[in-house]
């Protein structure tokens, strides 16, 4: 017997609308992380390989490590605000879909 405050899982998941949930976060989710883990691993290869290049001092005695590094923090942060707007998104068509079950269970 179905608990009448959860809805039926199984419903849910052969809904069209529950798979366009599903891909509408795949396609914020794969590309944002491989851009974060490529940005991340971009400073250890540039000093591996470019040494010279990230010791040179660009802002005053400030080298490019460094404001690289600092441009890590900030890129979490941009990352982070694109996500909660993109996730706002994904609550509303999740509470559409929560919606339309339980309208159908009524």
């Amino acid at each position: 017997m179905a608990n009448p405050t959860q809805p039926d899982w199984q419903a849910l998941a052969k809904l069209p609308a529950f798979h366009e949930l599903l891909a509408a976060k795949r396609r914020f989710i794969v590309p944002a992380t491989i851009f974060f883990l490529v940005y991340y691993m971009a400073l250890p290869v540039l000093i591996g390989y470019f040494p010279d290049l990230m010791k040179k001092p660009l802002v005053g005695k400030v080298n490019g490590a460094y404001l690289f590094a600092f441009s890590q923090f900030l890129m979490t942060f941009v990352m982070a605000a694109f996500y909660m707007r993109t996730a706002r998104k994904w609550d509303a068509m999740e509470h559409a879909l929560l919606s339309s079950i339980e309208s159908k269970n009524a």
